[in-house]
């Protein structure tokens, strides 16, 4: 329920939910009624009421309602690098989305990697999906020197030890020869392109493809749009495992 000093701020919740893109506010109401909403941690019942500082969840997954809380998936293009600023003046991936925020790229993708990254204001889902304790799941599609043997190809899927220690187990197929799709939880500098290395297959092209429960195939590089409420919910899902 609202806070002390938030009444006056405060709405209906399930008009606080539709306006958020959740549902309808009648199906929101359903919601409620089915107990499937929180406020603060409370489950919410028909006629409560939330104001700004509260924190609503459907299904365990934060509603965002925040008007200048933005999302946004971009795909990277290489040469940019994964940055808010750069003091030598280098092209940033905030450059490529047309907001007045203040935003910054969620996790790592180095400077000659492509592909989806988001860009955000959201500090809980930044947090949530780059800690590493909960294992949200990035896929790349590698293009590397030479045609990785069935050993090679086992040694990335059960770990790789590197200067920073193993690697957790991974994901790995090889679609068609040299062009592997790997997919890891953990978020080190240039992982994937220290672990094809460490096999001997260096990296000649790498583009992530998936943040969780996130694709887009139709996105060119350079390319930006803005996150549904829904996807943004399935992100806050995946990153509780």
């Amino acid at each position: 329920m609202p806070h002390d000093g938030q009444q006056e701020q405060a709405e209906r919740l399930h008009k606080v939910m539709a306006r958020a893109g959740v549902a309808s506010r009648r199906v929101c109401e359903e919601m409620i009624a089915a107990g499937r909403v929180t406020v603060n941690g409370t489950i919410a019942r028909i006629g409560d009421r939330a104001g700004p500082a509260d924190r609503i969840e459907v299904d365990g997954a934060v509603v965002i309602w925040d008007t200048a809380m933005v999302h946004y998936l971009v795909n990277k293009p290489s040469g940019v690098l994964s940055a808010a600023s750069d003091d030598r003046g280098r092209r940033c991936v905030t450059d490529l989305v047309p907001t007045a925020e203040r935003v910054y790229p969620v996790g790592r993708l180095d400077a000659e990697s492509e592909g989806l990254i988001i860009v955000t204001n959201d500090g809980e889902l930044t947090h949530r999906l780059t800690h590493p304790s909960w294992g949200v799941d990035k896929e790349y599609l590698v293009h590397v020197d030479g045609v990785p043997a069935r050993g090679a190809l086992a040694q990335l899927r059960t770990g790789i030890e590197l200067d920073d220690g193993p690697t957790a187990p991974a994901v790995v197929s090889m679609p068609q020869p040299s062009v592997l799709r790997i997919v890891i939880h953990e978020g080190r500098n240039r992982q994937v392109r220290r672990m094809c290395d460490a096999v001997g297959h260096p990296v000649l092209r790498l583009v992530r493809t998936r943040i969780g429960p996130l694709t887009d195939p139709a996105l060119r590089p350079g390319e930006h749009r803005s996150l549904t409420a829904d996807e943004v919910r399935e992100l806050h899902r995946a990153a509780r495992g």
